[in-house]
């Protein structure tokens, strides 16, 4: 078996660790054709051990303390190096340029739009609203398992506008206050709040950072993305139903705790929603990408935040100045959009910088085309997408996204609705699988744990085999 053989088959069955939109054309078919096979040369074999070293590094972030984005920022700046060196001593550098420039403006237009999102979630957290819904669910009193299918409805309902992380951070915060020791519910409700955030946010373009890709690649339109509703329901319900007899039947004691929301949260919601029209407004009736519409609903919150900011000193003065610091009103300084900014996940959003260009560097030397070729030419679309969902519990799905829209295989929109399925609830399957689960071990370490939640896999299993078969049979017209 020859060396590229290997490769080949390594490339067949862990694409799913190639993170990035690579370059699928670059200035017509005149630049493809003039485009260097290095797939079988030192440069390339370089590349793709400097990209497998870099993301190993990743997947070892918990143990080895090292933020994610920085092996990947230096893996992309190496890969691009002997790149542009070996197209440079060719004569050929401008190729190169207009690859990597290709590359820069599709993680542009990801990392704006994300950045607007990750403001508002950071917002609205500010202005305590999820602290006041944690609060409001522990006061009621509910019992295990009326909590069990509240924390979990909630979570497949609020992952579609906010992000699948923050749902789960917020409903494991409910479930630890009410949870307390009672370690199999704690186990069972975390399990059940992954599975619910990841389905949720299947079958939303903005549910997630997948069907956020898929749209703004124009693949499949805003409505069609709802398809998907009934099979991410039947994703949600089958493991829930299962697991509900196994959550003790139990009445926790009920908290007496009150957060009030502070001053324009409720506007700030509204704006958020009205950004998310405008974004799709854009795209839409526009033709416009979505981010410009997101980057318009930034300024709005900047508005806001200069109208709240020249309001407070006088909702100070009519309260009294000993309330200055109360929660309704925030604090001092009350809104500070830019404080806002400052705390996006940073880290996150470098570290896709690193694998849009490690991988568009893969792409441009050739090797996603031979996947592309293994996966989708002689497995099948159907096949190949069931396969993405299994690969995206191994690793986050995001890089699993990431690299069927960098192969670009030729599928009808059932196919592709199928993959941003498998892609979106597949990592549920393990813990490990979606930042929701990873975030949650975290959250409540000792109490969710991988094993823990690996002893109900074949319970997850069986609602994403239901989910592939009911989107088979529900959105049939799309095949």
């Amino acid at each position: 078996m020859t060396f590229r053989t290997v490769c080949r088959f390594l490339l067949a069955t862990l694409f799913s660790f190639i993170p990035a939109f690579a370059l699928a054309t670059t200035g017509g078919e005149g630049s493809e054709a003039a485009r260097m096979d290095l797939t079988s040369s030192g440069i390339g074999y370089a590349a793709l051990a400097i990209f497998v070293f870099a993301y190993a590094l990743v997947i070892g972030e918990e143990f080895l303390h090292l933020r994610k984005s920085k092996p990947v920022i230096i893996g992309a700046g190496l890969i691009w190096g002997i790149i542009g060196w070996q197209y440079a001593s060719h004569g050929m550098s401008e190729l190169a340029e207009q690859a990597v420039r290709h590359n820069l403006l599709e993680y542009a237009e990801l990392m704006l739009f994300l950045l607007v999102a990750m403001t508002y979630i950071n917002a609205m957290e500010e202005r305590r609203v999820f602290d006041a819904l944690r609060a409001w669910l522990v006061r009621k009193g509910f019992g295990f398992r009326q909590l069990f299918w509240m924390t979990g409805i909630l979570a497949f309902f609020i992952s579609p506008v906010a992000d699948n992380l923050t749902t789960a951070l917020l409903m494991c915060a409910v479930v630890l206050s009410v949870g307390g020791d009672n370690l199999r519910f704690v186990t069972l409700a975390c399990i059940n709040i992954v599975v619910a955030a990841n389905a949720g946010g299947a079958f939303s373009p903005f549910g997630d950072i997948t069907t956020l890709m898929v749209w703004q690649k124009g693949t499949v339109d805003f409505w069609t993305f709802f398809a998907l509703f009934i099979p991410s329901v039947v994703n949600f319900l089958v493991p829930a139903a299962i697991m509900h007899f196994a959550i003790p039947d139990e009445q926790p004691a009920a908290s007496d705790e009150v957060v009030n929301m502070r001053r324009g949260a409720k506007r700030i919601i509204a704006l958020f929603l009205l950004t998310i029209v405008t974004a799709v407004s854009f795209h839409n009736f526009l033709g416009l990408p979505p981010v410009i519409g997101m980057l318009t609903g930034l300024g709005y919150l900047q508005l806001f935040g200069f109208y709240l900011k020249k309001t407070h000193y006088k909702c100070v003065e009519a309260c009294g100045i000993e309330n200055a610091h109360n929660d309704k009103l925030g604090d001092v300084v009350p809104f500070d959009i830019f404080n806002r900014v400052a705390r996006a996940e940073w880290d996150t959003l470098l570290f896709f910088y690193g694998v849009v260009l490690c991988v568009g560097g893969l792409g441009f030397i050739g090797y996603l085309a031979m996947a592309s070729e293994v996966m989708y030419s002689q497995w099948g679309a159907t096949n190949a997408n069931i396969a993405v969902g299994i690969m995206s519990a191994i690793v986050d799905n995001i890089p699993v996204m990431f690299a069927v829209l960098t192969m670009n295989p030729d599928m009808s929109t059932g196919q592709w609705l199928l993959v941003t399925l498998t892609a979106g609830v597949g990592g549920s399957l393990l813990s490990i699988g979606s930042a929701a689960g990873v975030a949650l071990m975290g959250q409540a370490r000792g109490k969710y744990t991988f094993f823990g939640h690996l002893k109900w896999t074949p319970v997850i299993a069986l609602g994403y085999a239901a989910s592939i078969w009911v989107h088979m049979w529900v959105n049939a017209s799309y095949f």
